[in-house]
C-alpha cells in the first residue's frame, strides 16, 4: 500500500508538471509559470480527492531530495560564464549584499510593526534563500521550519512571476543585472527562470543565490538580535 502511495504521488507530480510546462510553452506569460500552475493544480487535486498532505508527501519527499543535486547542477553555467563573473565580481557582491540586507530588514520591520509573534518573525527572515538553508536557519532562530519553507516558496514563485514586469517598468535590460536581482530575491526557483532567459542571466543568478545564502546565514541572526 505504501509503495502504491509513493508511486502515485511521484507520478501525479511529474504528470502535472509536464502538463503545466506544456501549457507555459503555449502561453508564455509570467503568471503561467509551471511551478506556480503545477502547485495550484496539485493543491486542487488533493482537496478534490481529500488526500492529506502527509499521504502525498510519502512520495513527494523523494522528489524534494532532488533539490540538492539540482542546485549543484547550476554550477555548470557558472563554469561557462567565468569571464563574465570576473568582470562583474565586485558589482555582483555589493548588489547581492544590499539585496540580502533589504530583504531581511524589510521583513523584520514589517512583522515588528504588525505585531506578529516571534515565531513568525524568525521564520520570515530567511525567506529569500533555498528551502533547506531557510528551514535550518528558522529552526536555529526559534522559528517554524515548515512555515519558513512556505515563505521561501512564496518568495521564489512571487519573484519569478513579478520580475519580468519589474524589469520592464524600470527598463532593466542587462542580463547580469536581471540575474543578480532574481537570484537574490527568488533563489533556486528564480534561477531556473533566469536560465530560461539566457545562460549569462542564469549564471549571475546562481552566484547571487549562493552569495545571498551565505550573507543571510551570517547576518540573519545578527539582525534578529538587533531588532528583537
Amino acid at each position: 500500500m505504501l509503495f502504491l502511495q509513493i508511486l502515485l504521488s511521484i507520478s501525479a507530480t511529474i504528470a502535472v508538471y509536464i502538463g503545466a510546462k506544456e501549457l507555459y510553452r503555449r502561453f508564455p506569460y509570467p503568471f503561467m509559470l509551471p511551478v506556480l500552475v503545477g502547485t495550484i493544480i496539485l493543491i486542487l487535486l488533493l482537496l478534490l480527492f481529500q488526500i492529506s498532505f502527509e499521504t502525498y508527501y510519502t512520495g513527494g519527499q523523494w522528489l524534494e531530495k532532488l533539490l540538492g543535486p539540482a542546485v549543484v547542477a547550476l554550477a555548470y553555467p557558472l563554469y561557462k560564464q567565468m569571464q563574465m563573473l570576473r568582470n562583474y565580481f565586485w558589482p555582483i557582491v555589493v548588489s547581492v549584499f544590499l539585496g540580502a540586507l533589504v530583504g531581511m530588514t524589510s521583513g523584520l520591520l514589517l512583522t515588528k510593526w504588525g505585531g506578529f509573534d516571534a515565531e513568525l518573525v524568525y521564520s520570515i527572515v530567511p525567506k529569500s534563500v533555498t528551502a533547506p538553508i531557510a528551514m535550518d536557519m528558522a529552526t536555529t532562530l526559534g522559528g517554524i521550519a515548515p512555515l519558513a519553507a512556505v515563505l521561501v516558496m512564496v518568495a521564489g514563485v512571487g519573484g519569478s512571476v513579478l520580475a519580468p514586469y519589474c524589469f520592464t517598468w524600470f527598463h532593466i535590460k542587462n542580463d547580469v543585472s536581471k540575474g543578480v536581482a532574481i537570484g537574490s530575491a527568488s533563489h533556486a526557483i528564480g534561477t531556473a527562470k533566469a536560465i530560461e532567459n539566457s545562460e549569462q542571466e542564469g549564471a549571475a543568478s546562481s552566484v547571487a543565490m549562493t552569495l545571498s545564502a551565505i550573507i543571510v546565514s551570517v547576518m540573519g541572526p545578527m539582525l534578529v538580535f538587533l531588532f528583537y
